[in-house]
């Protein structure tokens, strides 16, 4: 039935089992034991970009954890809108929740598969989906420091010593391995409870899953080892040994980009910002509509002489300027002349003319001092 899984996880043991028997020979327990440790580096390889992205993801969701409460808050009694806003909100930030679940996901079909190859490794048994009769004795006859790969403790004296160990022996390579996949257990997950926030560490279903993780999971790493298979618990001591080495280079390679992010960030205001003393420059735009609007209110205001009249002498008024206004007092233009020959007509245009352009009026008391002359 779950044939799909069993070949794949048989072909890559295979493979492995191939490259370090013609070094250590096929009837090594070293061998054997090499190929169930690089079956799992080889998933854990192809599962790398999965677990990155499942990193930044969760760094993300950190980020806009506040909008997510706000939403929880806003929508706590309509499920449908919150689950709705929320997968807005997810799709605006480009994160995919269920992403994160993919590496973990695709080691649980593996290590069920892992589990019945290594059950199937019988005596007498002809074949193992991709191993062959001679490769299914030579995994039967292997042993690591008198342990039988395929044995697990709680299977009694009689089956061991029919396999060709014993419990003792058993227990002398189990024991460090449950010690060491308890140990490894808590440490991984000790790494992973450092990266929460604190507005999710405060969280009480989370404080709940972090003591499962810290404490719970190692325990019954240790209590389950003896109900499986020695070469299980040599995956799973592996699998932690990797996931650990994995951390420390992914969250220090994401640690880097974000720190330069942030550096490139401050650079760049502190570029944009004006220095100290230093007034913002203003738009050039803005400046060339000022002086523009400057310049045509001066050409608006300064008089421009009018078109010559040839019954007048006086000089011709601009289109469009205001008419000057005559002095209070002054006499209109048919008054007598002054008396003076030859001078009147010429006299009066020319104080005509003067008041006219606002260059040749005199005061009052001056015109008036004259006419007493």
């Amino acid at each position: 039935m779950l044939n799909f899984i069993y070949y794949p996880v048989s072909a890559i043991m295979w493979f492995w089992h191939k490259a370090f028997g013609f070094l250590f020979g096929e009837a090594s327990g070293i061998a054997w034991a090499l190929s169930v440790v690089f079956l799992v580096f080889t998933l854990r390889a192809l599962l790398y970009k999965p677990f990155v992205s499942q990193v930044r993801s969760m760094r993300k969701m950190q980020e806009f954890a506040p909008e997510i409460q706000k939403l929880k808050k806003k929508y706590g009694n309509d499920r449908q809108k919150m689950a709705a806003e929320m997968q807005k909100l997810q799709s605006q930030q480009g994160v995919n929740p269920l992403g994160g679940c993919l590496p973990v996901l695709v080691q649980v079909p593996v290590f069920i598969g892992l589990f019945h190859v290594l059950r199937e490794f019988k005596p007498g048994k002809t074949e193992n989906y991709f191993f062959g009769a001679s490769e299914v004795e030579s995994f039967n006859e292997a042993s690591l420091f008198g342990a039988k790969l395929g044995a697990w403790v709680t299977q009694g004296a009689d089956e061991l010593a029919r396999l060709g160990t014993s419990i003792p022996a058993m227990l002398i390579v189990m024991i460090p391995l449950m010690i060491a996949a308890g140990i490894f257990t808590h440490i991984t997950a000790r790494h992973s409870v450092a990266r929460q926030t604190e507005a999710q560490a405060a969280n009480p279903q989370a404080a709940i899953m972090n003591k499962m993780m810290l404490y719970v999971f190692p325990i019954g790493v240790v209590v389950g080892a003896p109900f499986l298979p020695l070469a299980v618990l040599i995956y799973w001591v592996a699998n932690n040994l990797w996931t650990l080495g994995q951390q420390y280079v992914v969250y220090k390679r994401i640690d880097a980009e974000e720190t330069a992010k942030r550096e490139q960030a401050t650079a760049v205001r502190q570029a944009r910002a004006p220095r100290p003393g230093q007034k913002p420059n203003r738009d050039a735009a803005a400046n060339t509509s000022a002086n523009a609007s400057e310049t045509a209110a001066e050409n608006v205001d300064e008089p421009t002489p009018a078109a010559d009249d040839p019954t007048d002498s006086r000089p011709a008024k601009k289109p469009g300027a205001k008419p000057v206004s005559k002095s209070s007092g002054a006499k209109p233009n048919g008054t007598k002349p002054s008396g003076k020959s030859g001078g009147g007509s010429n006299g009066s245009a020319t104080s005509r003319n003067g008041r006219a352009t606002g260059g040749g009026s005199r005061p009052p008391a001056a015109r008036r001092g004259r006419k007493r002359r």
